[in-house]
This record gives structure tokens, C-alpha cells and sequence, in this order.
């Protein structure tokens, strides 16, 4: 079972979601970099549970607690290994789930390849295990909040309700100002209001991400396998409940014409730039100095308040109903692991750009 992301900045992540804790290794975070504790633990809340009514009420403070890697406030370039611990795991609400195969869950198909699996909660299969991915991803924040790297990201669509503005047409700052994490309030309100009402037919639903990240410098990037873009791509596909990922005119590109698609080039100053981003601020598989921006699809969470037809481990058919405590819809609390996974691709990135070439980076 791979366990492991990254190259040169490589995470390990660890834990089940009703195991003793979870947690996360670093290996390769460059020594002298300000660890802020308090940081990370504040990117942590943003994901935890319990937050807010429209998320799972299971309740975990999800504290962080740094074993190693770090002296003084700095990392000192050695592996830096964090630890959350479970506090309110309720595995009996699973047992009757030990030999089923949930719809739309990985029970079937971690069954069928190991030959086991921890039914407490889907054990590794659970987005609990992004915490360990959010606490990895606020240390490689910190780092590039030194380079002037900053990445924000937002709920833009709950089902058929879509935000239609431009990232560049909103105050990102708002996006923590409501519980749904969209800088737009009217839209908030809008999506909060059909989010508590899917949970009241015990059903879910799903939405869409948009991430951006500003002052990437020029040259992050591979030409041929390793692309930014296919990077990210991979990172945010990882996540649970991820159905797909586009960068820059994504799909809608389609429906223009090259000579509207072409992003022009121009001199502001001494800097090249475009005068347009379609390209979403990555060609030829490397980054160009332009904002990044990409959007990521989630299903809607697959356990449902319903009974529903499955099957289990003899091959019978049965009927199984959702227990225990469940987000209604898993996007609010993935803006911080979408985020999260993008800092650690551009982290990595960077340092592998560093090794291999002697040119300054733009």
C-alpha cells in the first residue's frame, strides 16, 4: 500500500480514521524554516470536524503534536513527524457493516485486493487521513509564504448552485467568513440553506473548489512526464471524493477559437506576462509567472441516511442503512486539503528546480 507523496519534500501519512491517532512524516523540509505551531494548528480547524451544522458532528479537537524535526521554532532538517490523536471515534456505529460492501465506498475493493479491511469507519480509506495531509501542507505554506507564494481556495459551486464570478471578481479574504468557505455571502447563504436541506432527507451532495495561487515564480515544472499541472492534477485527484480536476479554460476552452484562446504576451515593466490566462498560468507543462488556477470536483459523500440494496462478503444481497455522523456535503472542509496538496506540489517543485538548475528563478 503506497503511503507516500512528493520527491524531494516527501510526506508519509499514517493512521486509521478509529485507530489510536494519525499522522504525518517529512522528509526533506529544509532546515531553518519558523515552524508557527499555531498555524498549523489554525489550518487543522479548518478542516476538523464539528465545526459548523452542515459538516459531521463527530467531535475531535484534532490538536497537533510535533515528535521530532523541529528545535527552537525551526526545523532543523531532519524528518519532521506530527501526530493527532483519535478522541471520539463511535466504531460500534460500523459493526453492522463488517461484512457489507457500502455503495460507492472502498469496502469492495480493498476487500478483494488485501484481503482485509478496517470496516471501523473505512479505517485508511477515510478522509480522516487528510488531516495528515493538511498538517504537511501547512509546513510547506510556510515555506513558500517566504518566497510570497500565497495559494487560496473556495467553495465555487454546491450542485446545481454555482458561483459565476471570476476568482479575480471576489474578496478572497471573505472566504472564512461563513461556514460554507464562499467569499460571496449571497451565494453562501444560498449553498448553506441546500446543504442543511439535503441532510434533512438524509441524502448528499456534492461541489467545486477553485484554488489559486499567486506569485508563482516562472520556471516550476517538468516538460515532458512531470508537468505543474499533471502534479497537481494527481495531488488533488488523490483526495477522497475527488471526480475531476482542470486548470486554466478546462473543459470550456473548447468552445473557443485559438485566436481567443492564445494568451498574448506583453512587457509591464521588466516582467513578461499575458494578457489573458487561459493557459492558468502553466505552459508547456511549466509554470509562466501568471496565477495559477484550477478546479476540483467532489461526488457527493457516499454515505447516505437511506436504506439502500448492496451486498456482502458470501455474495448475498442485502440491505444496508448509513449510521453514525457524516458530512451532508464534503466540500467546506476540503478547501484546506485542496490547498494543503497544492503547496506541497509547489513546494516540491521548487526544490527540485533548485537542484537542478543554476538559474535564478523569475
Amino acid at each position: 500500500m503506497a503511503n507516500s507523496y512528493g520527491n524531494l519534500f516527501r510526506i508519509t501519512t499514517f493512521g486509521e480514521s478509529h485507530g489510536l491517532a494519525v499522522g504525518v512524516v517529512i522528509d526533506g523540509c529544509p532546515a531553518g524554516i519558523e515552524i508557527d505551531l499555531n498555524f498549523i494548528q489554525k489550518e487543522l480547524d479548518r478542516r476538523r470536524p464539528g465545526q459548523s451544522a452542515i459538516v459531521t458532528q463527530r467531535k475531535e479537537s484534532d490538536q497537533i503534536q510535533i515528535l521530532s524535526g523541529v528545535f527552537e521554532g525551526k526545523s532543523t532538517g531532519s524528518p519532521i513527524a506530527m501526530l493527532v490523536w483519535n478522541e471520539n471515534a463511535k466504531s460500534k456505529d460500523y459493526t453492522h457493516l463488517a461484512e457489507a460492501f457500502r455503495p460507492s465506498h472502498a469496502d469492495f475493493t480493498y476487500q478483494m485486493k488485501y484481503g482485509i479491511r478496517d470496516y471501523r469507519g473505512g479505517g485508511r480509506s477515510s478522509a480522516r487521513e487528510t488531516l495528515a495531509r493538511v498538517a504537511a501542507g501547512a509546513v510547506a505554506k510556510l515555506f513558500l509564504k517566504r518566497l510570497g507564494i500565497e495559494i487560496q481556495a473556495y467553495t465555487s459551486q454546491i450542485g446545481e448552485l454555482i458561483l459565476q464570478k471570476s476568482y479575480q471578481e471576489l474578496d478572497l479574504s471573505q472566504v472564512e467568513n461563513n461556514e460554507v468557505r464562499c467569499p460571496d455571502n449571497e451565494m453562501a447563504q444560498k449553498m448553506i440553506a441546500y446543504i442543511k436541506e439535503i441532510r434533512k432527507q438524509g441524502d448528499t451532495i456534492g461541489g467545486v473548489i477553485t484554488c489559486v495561487c499567486k506569485n508563482v515564480p516562472v520556471g516550476l515544472g517538468e516538460p515532458v512526464f512531470d508537468k505543474l499541472h499533471a502534479e497537481l492534477g494527481k495531488a488533488m485527484l488523490s483526495i477522497n471524493a475527488v471526480k475531476g480536476f482542470e486548470y486554466g479554460s478546462g473543459f470550456e476552452g473548447v468552445k473557443m477559437k485559438g485566436s481567443e484562446h492564445n494568451d498574448l504576451f506583453y512587457k509591464e515593466n521588466d516582467k513578461i506576462r499575458t494578457k489573458t490566462n487561459f493557459s492558468g498560468g502553466i505552459q508547456g507543462g511549466i509554470s509562466n509567472g501568471e496565477d495559477i488556477y484550477f478546479r476540483v470536483a467532489f461526488k457527493p459523500v457516499a454515505t447516505i441516511m437511506q436504506n439502500q440494496e448492496s451486498i456482502n462478503l458470501q455474495g448475498e444481497n442485502i440491505e444496508i442503512t448509513g449510521k453514525g455522523r457524516h458530512d451532508p456535503c464534503v466540500v467546506p472542509r476540503a478547501v484546506p486539503i485542496v490547498e494543503a496538496m497544492a503547496a506541497i506540489v509547489l513546494i516540491d517543485f521548487y526544490l527540485i528546480h533548485k537542484a537542478l538548475n543554476n538559474k535564478y528563478l523569475q
